[in-house]
């Protein structure tokens, strides 16, 4: 990590951090877990990143058949305007919902979940929600490195606009894919398309840069990420490819918001992008956007959605069913 000039450092000794009581207990238990040593290792060879993420992957789908069974999400691949994406399917869609469609991003530092791997996101929410979804299987680094993962998104967004009006599109996404989320406003924004009736980013990392106070409070206090130092600050590197991290299109915190649609933004207090989702929040209240912020107590990155029986992630959904109700048509 790097280091604060010692005029702007404060120096705070170690000290434990008690799991909250006030959250349910299958949180409780996901809250004090460990932090894993080997997530922050940053692979060296191209090779190396193909393998992690890899493996990566196919723990991640070795869960899907059974959430998609329990929650009775379809998922079909296809391909829309040469990108390849995942249509997602709830058992039975809402009166309201059926002209209303989810573009989804997933997350995974912008090199991880490659496939069926990334539709773990959307299938809660199809599920939970009643909402059809596509979506997105962006190109990613190593072989792909930014813009890649834009250009797709901004091409399946043009191509979704031909058939379903803006103002009943919702967009949504997690962490790396939150930021997607963003970026690809800009640039839609840019080459003159509507923007979308609503959407929804999760902890989004929307600064690749070392701002950001809980960059530097909530280190190892999260759980999930631990730290920038190592495997995150690699994945940036190997993304951005030696731009200047402060483009918006890799950091969209540093872009203009403003007409950007009504927003909810969710985190956690532990969450190592709590400050992420913090200023992005308030950076769209600054240009007029309608913005929402729920921050979870005790969470670190992406635990809102970690357990489907937690009631938190059930909660969790219903707030952003709400929004999008409001907001969609």
């Amino acid at each position: 990590m790097s280091k604060k000039p010692i005029h702007q450092a404060r120096e705070i000794k170690t000290h434990s951090i008690p799991v909250p009581e006030s959250v349910s207990p299958r949180m409780q238990a996901i809250i004090a877990k460990p932090p894993d040593p080997a997530f922050n290792v940053a692979p060296r060879t191209n090779a190396e990143w193909k393998a992690r993420v890899a493996e990566t992957a196919r723990k991640v789908e070795a869960t899907l058949p059974k959430l998609r069974e329990a929650l009775g999400v379809s998922v079909d691949p296809t391909v829309i305007a040469g990108v390849k994406v995942f249509n997602v399917t709830p058992a039975s869609v809402p009166s309201d919902n059926r002209d209303r469609l989810l573009l989804h991003f997933h997350g995974g530092t912008r090199v991880s979940n490659p496939g069926a791997a990334g539709t773990r996101e959307a299938i809660l929410m199809a599920g939970f929600c009643g909402y059809r979804i596509i979506s997105v299987d962006y190109r990613m680094p190593p072989d792909f490195p930014f813009p890649a993962a834009l250009d797709d998104a901004v091409a399946v967004y043009r191509d979704v606009l031909q058939t379903t009006d803006a103002g009943k599109i919702g967009f949504f996404g997690t962490s790396a894919g939150g930021s997607l989320a963003f970026t690809t406003l800009l640039r839609a924004r840019a080459e003159g398309l509507p923007m979308p009736g609503a959407m929804a980013p999760g902890t989004p990392t929307v600064d690749l840069t070392d701002e950001g106070d809980s960059l530097y409070t909530n280190v190892f206090a999260d759980n999930v990420l631990g730290t920038r130092d190592g495997f995150i600050r690699a994945t940036v590197q190997l993304y951005a490819e030696g731009r200047d991290l402060k483009d918006p299109l890799l950091s969209p915190i540093y872009g203009d918001l403003k007409g950007f649609p009504p927003t909810i933004l969710t985190s956690g207090t532990r969450d190592l992008y709590l400050s992420n989702t913090v200023r992005m929040h308030r950076k769209l209240r600054a240009a007029g956007v309608d913005a929402a912020l729920q921050i979870w107590e005790g969470q670190s990155h992406t635990q809102y959605m970690a357990d489907i029986a937690a009631p938190e992630t059930k909660e969790y959904h219903g707030e952003v069913m709400r929004f999008f109700d409001l907001h969609l048509g």
